[in-house]
């Protein structure tokens, strides 16, 4: 699949807000967990990119707000990929 440069950097974007905000601090927890596990900055940020990556998804699909409870269980399941 073709990955969209822009669209990569606006999600890179929501996650370093999300890390320096400590904002939800699931981000954080999660990329600190996934370092241990030793992946890498990017490999990291990739992970937790797919589950923003969900969410906008069902934002734009269902028109519905933010899931923070289906965001948070997608991160906490990392490195598995998020289903939902």
């Amino acid at each position: 699949m073709e990955v969209n440069d822009s669209l990569r950097k606006q999600i890179f974007a929501i996650i370093e807000n999300q890390l320096k905000d400590n904002n939800p601090p699931e981000t954080k927890e999660t990329y600190n967990r996934l370092q241990k596990l030793g992946y890498d900055n990017v490999e990291s940020k990739k992970m937790i990119g797919q589950c923003v990556a969900v969410e906008i998804f069902q934002i734009l699909k269902d028109k519905k707000p933010f899931n923070e409870k289906r965001f948070v269980k997608n991160l906490k399941a990392l490195p598995k990929e998020p289903f939902e």
